[in-house]
């Protein structure tokens, strides 16, 4: 299911504090787009408002020509990991499953369980399907957020820092993961502090420090000013770290 995303205008403040402003981004079929940006530069904060979580102070959002809450159902999310509650009795099949069926009112159809199994599988855990997600690794633990995710077979997907905190076959799947779904028309948004796997994924950087600093492909960002003004560094020692630095 394709689907496209197009933020205009966009501002959000939270507990008095406007955290984004004049936002203008869009993300098209195939697009794989990394918000780049130092802590508190309103990455999630932009992500929740595509989500349809926060409403905009001013500025519209559309996926596919329609509102966050009218278009959840093309939508696919990863957040970070401790926002999921690992603690919780359920096998990696189930929470897979349960992407897909927990707003309906009936049980699992048969198109769910396909959709999950595959969603499983394209992650490479089908052998761990019945293991309880309290038992597995960081890697693992990601692997099932990105089943959940694909499980709902999305037109625009977004992925919280995807990177962080996985080993290096996560790392590699998920790279290979998005190079791939955004082959297949999947409009793909996502956060990361990972400037090395940014580069290595993404079709475009969007530098992000409250309003959009600069977009444009890893290639055509070569201007040390855009990164000074994003980070408060310049791009070379951003580029010799391999990961965008937090600012305080």
């Amino acid at each position: 299911m394709r689907a496209d995303l197009e933020v205009s205008a966009l501002a959000v403040t939270l507990g008095g504090n406007q955290v984004l402003h004049d936002v203008d981004l869009a993300v098209g079929p195939g697009d794989t787009v990394g918000l780049i940006g130092p802590n508190g530069a309103g990455k999630t904060t932009l992500l929740r408002a595509v989500l349809g979580l926060l409403a905009p102070d001013t500025g519209t959002v559309h996926i596919g020509g329609r509102p966050p809450r009218a278009a959840r159902s093309r939508l696919g999310y990863v957040p970070q990991k401790h926002e999921f509650a690992w603690d919780f009795p359920i096998t990696v099949a189930a929470a897979v499953l349960n992407a897909r069926t927990a707003t309906q009112w009936t049980g699992p159809r048969r198109a769910d369980r396909e959709a999950a199994a595959a969603a499983v599988e394209r992650v490479g855990l089908t052998d761990l399907a019945a293991r309880p997600i309290g038992a597995l690794s960081g890697g693992q633990r990601q692997r099932v957020l990105v089943a959940r995710a694909l499980a709902r077979e999305p037109g625009l997907l977004l992925l919280d820092e995807p990177f962080t905190g996985v080993d290096v076959p996560t790392q590699e799947l998920l790279v290979g993961l998005l190079t791939q779904l955004a082959e297949e028309g999947t409009a793909i948004l996502m956060t990361t502090h990972d400037l090395a796997q940014a580069r290595a994924v993404c079709t475009r950087l969007c530098l992000l420090n409250r309003t959009v600093v600069a977009d444009g492909p890893p290639s055509e960002l070569d201007d040390p000013s855009l990164w000074l003004r994003a980070f408060g560094v310049a791009e070379s020692e951003l580029l010799l770290t391999g990961t965008a630095r937090e600012a305080e």
